[in-house]
């Protein structure tokens, strides 16, 4: 039994970590903007007494960051796994017409909030624990083959090198950083026509999350939701 903290908790995949990490007798710490809005959240701590805490925060902004810091401070919590997943994709983004405001709210949120997260949360993250960000195959440079979603694919891009700067600035306390795609999933950004089911895509980010070991020759990786290494 560990003790994991997920952000962008509220919903989607988010949620189904939560879900699924509960179910097998996990605790968790969930981490969303609105926490009285979430609702399903809000029955699991009644369903599940004693292994959920629900907590506020929003990735993109470091007072939010701080506040959570203090509050696991005053709690005395050890985490065994830092799972960020909070994200944001701006949709029907057109060549021509990309807004610096979309560009900023996606680093703010997909890159540098993570980043900024970990490092606060690196003094209650417990030796040999694990680190997972959750990025995409559209953050692969090495796979671009269109124009899409610009925001979103830099922003998830500049995610995966936090991970391998996170990744060696943990180095020394055997702590495991991985950036991880979850695959086209069936969720509000990835829309009804994704190839994956939301538990599916969780399931088998788990099985990868579960078998990660710290190594040094393999300092921040990029893996598929299968546990294959994706191109950066």
């Amino acid at each position: 039994m560990g003790q994991y903290l997920v952000t962008g908790a509220n919903r989607g995949l988010g949620l189904e970590f939560v879900r699924q990490l509960l179910g097998r007798g996990d605790r968790v710490i969930a981490c969303c903007r609105h926490t009285a809005r979430a609702s399903e959240l809000n029955r699991f701590s009644g369903k599940f007494p004693g292994h959920l805490k629900v907590l506020p925060l929003d990735v993109a902004e470091p007072r939010s960051i701080a506040e959570l810091v203090r509050e696991i401070d005053m709690l005395d919590l050890r985490i065994d796994a830092l799972i960020n997943n909070a994200g944001v994709l701006s949709p029907g983004e057109v060549f021509g017409e990309v807004e610096a405001k979309a560009l900023t709210q996606a680093f703010a949120t997909n890159a540098e909030g993570p980043f900024l997260l970990t490092q606060a949360l690196a003094p209650r993250l417990a030796d040999d624990a694990k680190v997972v960000a959750i990025s995409s195959g559209l953050g692969s440079i090495g796979r671009a083959t269109r124009f899409g979603t610009p925001s979103y694919n830099i922003s998830k891009a500049a995610l995966n090198m936090a991970v391998r700067m996170l990744g060696f600035a943990l180095a020394e306390r055997r702590i495991a950083v991985l950036a991880l795609s979850p695959g086209w999933v069936k969720t509000d950004m990835g829309g009804t026509g994704a190839e994956l089911e939301v538990e599916q895509s969780v399931a088998n980010m788990l099985k990868v999350i579960d078998a990660l070991r710290f190594d040094e020759k393999r300092v921040g990786q990029f893996f598929a939701n299968s546990g294959d290494p994706v191109p950066w």
